[in-house]
């Protein structure tokens, strides 16, 4: 059973519902699964809580 981590910032959750169903969607077809047996984790950081060159993605 395949288990996709995804980490990133807040999104909304429709944004969510979609994202969860495109990755499963390929792994269906690239491994020829059930769609049951595809697990998504969505781990989500506020933009306070990471940064990118240097600057907390907060303030860009």
């Amino acid at each position: 059973m395949p288990i996709v981590t995804v980490q990133q910032g807040p999104r909304t959750i429709e944004l969510k519902r979609e994202l969860v169903r495109k990755i499963t969607d390929a792994f269906v077809e690239a491994l020829e699964i059930p769609a049951e047996a595809v697990q998504v984790w969505i781990h989500e950081t506020p933009a306070d809580s990471w940064g990118v060159g240097g600057v907390l993605t907060a303030d860009k």
